[in-house]
């Protein structure tokens, strides 16, 4: 569960959609008390962090230009959380590259041509 969200307004350079949709989702989990929604509540969930990034893109539009910039950087702004994020996409990478290298093997160790005049 999210401990706080981090302010966007004022960062340079601009929020991205990316941070965002990360604080979107924040907010939903903590006012749903859900990490992961049951399936039955997938879609409400997932529009639920689309309405709420929808309304912070609004805002932060039309709010005035900050004079300082917030005190704490956004989580997908630190160098650690890059870091962890880039070496869980390489592994997921690495892990789908695997998988499907298991799976032709196996198709092919299982294959046997078939006979003629079949």
């Amino acid at each position: 569960m999210c401990r706080n969200i981090t302010e966007l307004r004022g960062l340079a350079p601009p929020a991205s959609d990316e941070e965002i949709e990360a604080a979107a989702l924040q907010f939903v989990r903590k006012v749903s008390g859900l990490r992961q929604p049951p399936a039955a509540a997938a879609e409400a969930f997932e529009a639920a962090v689309a309405e709420v990034a929808a309304s912070v893109h609004r805002l932060l539009g039309e709010l005035p230009a900050r004079r300082t910039p917030p005190a704490t950087v956004p989580p997908l702004r630190r160098p650690e959380v890059q870091a962890r994020l880039a070496a869980t996409a390489s592994s997921s990478t690495a892990s789908t590259a695997t998988a499907a290298s298991a799976t032709a093997k196996r198709a092919h160790a299982g294959h046997t041509p078939a006979a003629p005049g079949s």
